[in-house]
């Protein structure tokens, strides 16, 4: 279990904290900040997506301060929970604490699809509703899941 009477901290880790792991932050931020210390980070950080940045926007969740960060700048945080959000981070996650939880749950990255605009808006906004689905159910669903 995750939950405790203060606050949860949660790193979403990704290995590029530019997308995935940048909108999960996003919408944790917006629909649990009132229980949840949340954070992301990446194994080899690049820059923010812009089209995640837009496509949060028209959700109503303005991500476009949040900034790439490498994990080891948040080595000094005692997180409760570590999600990875793709199978890269999962196979790379330094160790962190005995006591933080680590929970994995991929979603596909929709930086590298090909197709027209269009095609790849619609990956954006399909990994955007993904991620309001799977933090609207935190911290419940990383207390019912099991490690991976």
């Amino acid at each position: 279990m995750c939950e405790n009477k203060n606050k949860i901290k949660v790193l979403f880790l990704c290995i590029g904290n530019s997308c995935r792991s940048q909108i999960a932050e996003g919408w944790a931020r917006h629909l649990k900040g009132d229980i949840m210390d949340v954070y992301s980070a990446g194994i080899v950080p690049g820059t923010l997506n812009q089209t995640a940045v837009k496509v949060m926007a028209v959700a109503g969740v303005d991500i476009s301060a949040q900034r790439p960060k490498h994990v080891d700048e948040l080595k000094n945080i005692d997180f409760d929970c570590v999600v990875t959000v793709c199978d890269n981070a999962r196979e790379k996650c330094p160790i962190f604490t005995s006591k933080t939880k680590l929970f994995h749950k991929a979603f596909e990255d929709p930086s590298f699809m090909a197709g027209s605009e269009q095609q790849i808006k619609a990956a954006f906004i399909k990994l955007r509703d993904q991620m309001k689905n799977f933090v609207k159910k935190m911290p419940k669903i990383l207390e019912n899941q099991n490690s991976e």
